[in-house]
């Protein structure tokens, strides 16, 4: 039951990677006329790649917050179900929210971040 677990565990932190992922990617598509005109401005490729990372941290945080304020609260009602582990387990929330944080931050590190830093300024703007 526990290595069941574990594996549906695993699949569920790899679909929302892959779908943080997309999301990641789909915002900094949807923003590529804006890089554009601060790289055409003279933003070089650091500050798009900390401008990108930080709405992926804030975004990331906010998600956290809120998952960690609703653990918390609905803990109780799913105590029953648990084995070795309370409902209220600050040790297992903190160590799932590093998990998060390390997803999210890793799916915006990727290929989102690195293609909006190497976007050409003139071809972005020729665009509409």
């Amino acid at each position: 039951m526990a290595s069941l677990s574990l594996s549906f565990g695993l699949l569920a932190t790899g679909l929302a990677a892959l779908g943080l992922y997309g999301v990641m990617a789909f915002s900094v598509s949807r923003r590529t006329r804006e890089i554009g005109v601060r790289i055409a401005l003279g933003a070089n490729r650091g500050d798009v790649l900390r401008m990108v990372l930080r709405e992926a941290a804030s975004m990331a945080a906010g998600g956290i917050l809120i998952g960690a304020v609703l653990a918390l609260a609905l803990g109780r009602y799913v105590e029953a179900q648990l084995y070795g582990v309370g409902g209220r387990d600050l040790a297992t929330l903190v160590v799932a929210a590093g998990v998060l944080a390390g997803v999210a931050l890793a799916s915006r590190d990727g290929l989102p971040a690195r293609r909006a830093s190497r976007v050409d300024p003139a071809l972005t703007l020729r665009q509409e």
